[in-house]
């Protein structure tokens, strides 16, 4: 039914859209302040920071979910595998795309010889809870997410 596939330059108008779908859904779309210009630069220019798979649905070859990934350091565990976004478009939703998306990206993590992967999700969104706990992924509460705007670092430096 669906086919997973590494993401393309071409593929970034709709990769933007199911990023701004996913805003929507967890009630921040005003957050998304990415443009198709920075994800051009940024997972395709010289220097990538970001990896994607797509999942094309087979019937239309309509690209209908997305994977985003990066690699991050742990003092503790070494190279790790950060999932940023996995996301389907909510027609698509329970039909095995999502979890293609997953395993392939599992598969990257294995690939990239990383100790493990990482992800977030929101204590709210118990289909996804729900998703993770089916592959026995732990759910750690006791981390406190944290983060600084550029604007602010600038008006602190």
């Amino acid at each position: 039914m669906y086919t997973i596939r590494e993401g393309k330059i071409e593929d970034l108008p709709r990769v933007l859209e199911l990023v701004k779908e996913l805003a929507l859904y967890e009630k921040a779309p005003e957050q998304v302040t990415n443009t198709l210009e920075m994800m051009q630069e940024d997972g395709f220019g010289p220097n990538p920071i970001y990896g994607l798979f797509v999942a094309e649905k087979n019937s239309t070859g309509e690209i209908i979910g997305i994977s985003i990934f990066y690699y991050r350091y742990s003092t503790w565990k070494g190279k790790r595998l950060y999932l940023e976004d996995i996301v389907v478009t909510e027609t698509e939703r329970g039909h095995g795309a999502g979890k293609l998306l997953f395993d392939r990206t599992m598969l990257k993590c294995i690939e990239a010889n990383c100790t493990g992967m990482m992800w977030q999700v929101l204590d709210w969104n118990t289909p996804a809870i729900n998703f993770y706990q089916k592959y026995g992924a732990e759910l750690d509460s006791g981390w406190i997410n944290c983060n600084l705007q550029s604007e602010d670092i600038k008006k602190i430096l």
